[in-house]
C-alpha cells in the first residue's frame, strides 16, 4: 500500500487534453501580457506591427511543436525538456539543460509573486482602503497556491479552468467591440504585412518587439511535463500542444490587433495612443516607458464599451490571471524536482507522492524557495514589479529559450534515427524551429536591458547602440541560467562517478 513516504509514481489517467490545456495557457497569463508585455511592445518596439509579430512567433513555436509533440509520442516522463535532451544529447547534457528549465519555471513563478503583490497592493487600496505593501499580498498568494497544489492537479485544473474561461471572455468581448466600432480590414497590412512586422529592423524596434513577444509565450511547452497523469500520453500531450500554442497565439495577435486599430493603426497612431494613456511621472518614454501599461487596454475597454464596467473586471481578472499562472507554475516545478529526484541527480525525498498523487516534496521545495526570495526583496526594501518582475521574467525568457534550442537539437538527433516519424516531424521542422528560436534567444539577450531595466547609465537601450550594454548584475542575470547549466552539467558528471550513476538512467527512462 503506498502512501507519501514511499510512493514515486504520479497518479496517471487524470488528465485530458483540456485540462492540461488550461494549465498551459494559464502559465502564459495573456490577460497579464497584453497589460505588461504588448503595450512596452507597441511603444518601444515596432508599434502598429506588433499583432504580425506575435503571429510571426506563434508560427515558429508552432513548427517547434511538430518535433515536439512527435517526440511526446516516443518519451513520456514528467521531467518532459530534459528528457528529451538527455535522450538526444545524453544524460548529462540532459540534466544540465534541466538545472537551465528550473532557473526558467522559478524565475517566472517569482516575477508573477511579486507583479501580483504589486497589483493587489495598489487594488485593495484604491477599492477597499487597504494598505498594505506588495510582500503581505504576495505571502497571502504564496499560502493559496501550496495548498491548492498538495490537494492535486485535478484541483487546480478546475480552478484555473474558471480563471481562464472568464479572463478569456473579456480579451474576446473587448477585442470585438473594437472591431465593430472601427473595424479591422483597412489596418491588416499596418500591422501583418511583412514591412510592418519587420520595421525598425532586428538591431531596433523589431527585436524589441520579439523579444517581448517570446517572452509572452513561455509556458506553452508545459503540456509534455503532464504526461505521466494523462490519460493517454501518445495522443493527449501532442493535441494539447497544438491547441495550447494555436490558442496563446490567435489570442495574442488577435487582442493586440484590436489594441493597434482602436488607435488608430499607424506607427504614429499607435505610438502616441499608447504613451498617452500608460506614460506616467517624469522622464521621457525611455526613460519611464510605461508607468502603467494596463491603462492601455483598460481604456480601450471603457471607450469601446461604454462605462468602466469591463474595465473594473479586467482589473481584477489581471490578479485572477496572475494567480492561475503561479499556481501553474507552481506545478511544473515540483514535477520537475520530481524527475530529478527520481533519477538521482536531486536527493530521492524529492520522488515522492502524497495520497492525492501530488509531488509533495517538490511542491514544499517550490513553496519554501518561494518564500524565501520574497523575504529577501521585501528586507532590502526592493519593489514587487519593478525589481522582482522586471529582473525574474528577463531570465525566464533566456532560460527557457536556450533549452528550447537544446530540445530542437535532441529531436533532430533522436528522432532522425527512428524510421517511423516523418522527415518533416523529425529533421526539417526541428532545424528551422532551431533557427528561429536561436534568432529569438540573441533578439532577448541583447535587448535584457530593456526588459530587465538593466542598462548602465546614460546608455538609451531602445537605440541599436544600446544593444548588450549592461549592468554588472545584468550580465549575472542574463548569464545564469547558461551558469545553471554547467552547474548540471558538473553534478551529473560528478554523479556518474559514484552509486548513483545508474539512477541517472531514469532520465532517459
Amino acid at each position: 500500500m503506498s502512501n507519501s513516504s514511499t510512493d514515486t509514481g504520479l497518479r496517471k489517467g487524470r488528465l485530458g487534453v483540456v485540462g492540461i490545456v488550461f494549465f498551459v495557457v494559464a502559465a502564459a497569463a495573456p490577460l497579464l501580457g497584453m497589460t505588461g508585455a504588448v503595450p512596452v511592445a507597441m511603444l518601444l518596439g515596432n508599434q502598429a506591427g506588433t499583432p504580425g509579430t506575435y503571429l510571426a512567433v506563434g508560427l515558429i513555436l508552432l513548427v517547434f511543436s511538430v518535433g515536439y509533440a512527435a517526440m511526446s509520442q516516443k518519451v513520456t516522463n514528467t521531467g518532459a525538456f530534459f528528457a528529451y535532451v538527455g535522450k538526444g544529447l545524453g544524460k548529462h547534457a540532459g540534466v544540465a539543460s534541466a538545472f537551465a528549465s528550473l532557473v526558467g519555471y522559478i524565475t517566472i513563478q517569482l516575477a508573477i509573486y511579486g507583479f501580483i503583490g504589486g497589483v493587489l497592493s495598489g487594488q485593495m487600496e484604491a477599492s477597499a482602503g487597504i494598505a498594505l505593501p506588495w510582500y503581505t499580498w504576495a505571502i497571502i498568494v504564496w499560502v493559496l497556491v501550496s495548498a491548492l497544489s498538495l490537494l492535486s492537479v485535478d484541483v487546480g485544473a478546475k480552478v484555473l479552468g474558471v480563471l481562464m474561461i472568464a479572463e478569456l471572455l473579456t480579451l474576446v468581448i473587448t477585442s470585438s467591440a473594437v472591431f465593430i466600432n472601427h473595424g479591422a480590414s483597412a489596418n491588416l497590412a499596418n500591422s501583418f504585412s511583412p514591412n510592418a512586422i519587420f520595421a525598425g529592423g532586428f538591431g531596433g524596434g523589431a527585436g524589441i518587439a520579439i523579444a517581448f513577444a517570446f517572452a509572452s509565450f513561455i509556458g506553452f511547452e508545459a503540456t509534455a511535463i503532464y504526461g505521466e497523469e494523462s490519460k493517454d500520453p501518445k495522443k493527449v500531450v501532442p493535441k494539447a500542444t497544438y491547441w495550447a500554442v494555436g490558442i496563446i497565439t490567435v489570442l495574442f495577435a488577435f487582442t493586440a490587433f484590436a489594441m493597434a486599430t482602436a488607435m488608430g493603426g499607424t506607427n504614429d497612431s499607435v505610438k502616441a495612443a499608447v504613451a498617452g494613456a500608460a506614460t506616467t511621472g517624469a522622464g521621457t518614454p525611455q526613460e519611464n516607458p510605461l508607468g502603467n501599461p494596463a491603462a492601455v487596454i483598460f481604456g480601450i475597454a471603457d471607450h469601446n464599451l461604454g462605462g468602466t464596467w469591463m474595465s473594473t473586471i479586467m482589473g481584477w481578472l489581471v490578479i485572477s490571471s496572475c494567480f492561475a499562472g503561479v499556481l501553474a507554475f507552481q506545478n511544473a516545478i515540483a514535477r520537475y524536482f520530481f524527475a530529478l529526484g527520481r533519477g538521482g541527480v536531486l536527493p530521492k525525498s524529492l520522488a515522492k507522492t502524497n495520497k492525492s498523487g501530488a509531488p509533495v516534496n517538490g511542491v514544499v521545495l517550490t513553496s519554501v524557495f518561494a518564500i524565501v526570495v520574497i523575504a529577501v526583496f521585501a528586507w532590502n526594501k526592493l519593489d514587487g514589479i519593478a525589481n522582482l518582475f522586471t529582473w525574474m521574467s528577463a531570465v525566464t525568457a533566456v532560460a527557457i529559450m536556450f533549452v528550447e534550442i537544446l530540445v530542437s537539437v535532441a529531436i533532430v538527433v533522436y528522432l532522425g534515427k527512428d524510421k517511423t516519424v516523418s522527415v518533416w516531424k523529425s529533421t526539417i521542422a526541428p532545424i528551422v524551429a532551431a533557427i528561429g528560436l536561436s534568432l529569438g534567444t540573441y533578439m532577448l539577450m541583447s535587448r535584457f536591458n530593456l526588459l530587465g531595466s538593466l542598462a548602465p547609465a546614460n546608455v538609451d537601450p531602445t537605440t541599436p547602440e544600446g544593444a548588450w550594454q549592461l549592468t554588472g548584475f545584468g550580465w549575472f542575470l542574463v548569464l545564469l541560467p547558461f551558469i545553471a547549466a554547467v552547474v548540471g552539467l558538473v553534478l551529473s558528471l560528478v554523479n556518474n562517478k559514484n552509486e548513483k550513476a545508474e539512477l541517472l538512467e531514469d532520465i532517459l527512462s
